[in-house]
């Protein structure tokens, strides 16, 4: 636990705090829109959430060579968590495009 300093410590508790807040925000914000598309973008943060909590636990046990497995994990982990947050961005982009194509045919006759 030596390997971070308590400032750093606070900032890494406090960020896997406030992401599994976020999580459950977004989570409640597509029960009460009604809009399952947010649900998506809930479970696409869990991977960048196992990412964090990899880096947590590896600082936690003082960066031993026995769990750099850990790292590896933290590195796949945001790659798929990147990965999912992307296409569940996309997912809600493209449920707000059909779900309201008269808006997408002012916008465009806006832009005209």
């Amino acid at each position: 636990m030596h390997a971070l300093s308590i400032p750093t410590w606070i900032i890494h508790v406090s960020s896997v705090i406030e992401w599994i807040a976020a999580i459950w925000l977004i989570w409640t914000y597509g029960e009460v829109s009604g809009n399952r598309t947010w649900y998506a973008l809930s479970f696409a943060m869990l991977p960048a959430l196992v990412s964090a909590m990899c880096a947590c636990t590896w600082h936690y046990f003082d960066n031993p060579p026995s769990l750099e497995w850990l790292v590896t994990l933290q590195a796949a982990m945001t790659v798929l968590g990147n990965c999912t947050l992307c296409a569940a961005a996309w997912w809600i982009w493209r449920n707000a495009q059909s779900a309201n194509p008269a808006q997408l045919s002012q916008d465009q006759a806006k832009e005209s």
